[in-house]
């Protein structure tokens, strides 16, 4: 066995050593000190695990609101195009879509 696991067992053993050498005081304290440090462990875990689906929840949110947007957004532009086509003025085709002016005149230009 190499060096360095031979030194990791002799570490552990040690370990096991002083904990079975303790009064039963100490070794109440000891037990106690794991325990919170298990449910520390156990609860950090739990926040970050939380945090994480509600970031992804959130994520998905938002990407929807987006998607949403940008897909009224053509379709006022789509149907701004065909106003424009039927001969329909800039001002009236922006009180219907509620597209600015510039954006129907950067349609007509394409």
């Amino acid at each position: 066995m190499p060096f360095k696991a031979r030194k990791a067992v002799f570490e552990k053993l040690e370990k096991i050593v002083d904990i079975a050498s303790m009064s039963r005081g100490e070794r109440m304290k000891y037990d106690e000190a794991i325990k919170v440090y298990r449910d520390n462990m156990a609860a950090m875990e739990f926040a970050k695990l939380k945090g994480l689906a509600e970031g992804e929840a959130k994520g998905r949110a938002e990407g929807r609101a987006e998607g949403r947007a940008e897909g009224e957004k053509k379709e006022r532009l789509r149907n701004a195009a065909g106003m424009i086509k039927n001969g329909i003025p800039e001002n009236v085709i922006s009180d219907i879509t509620g597209l600015s002016i510039e954006e129907i005149k950067a349609l007509k230009e394409n």
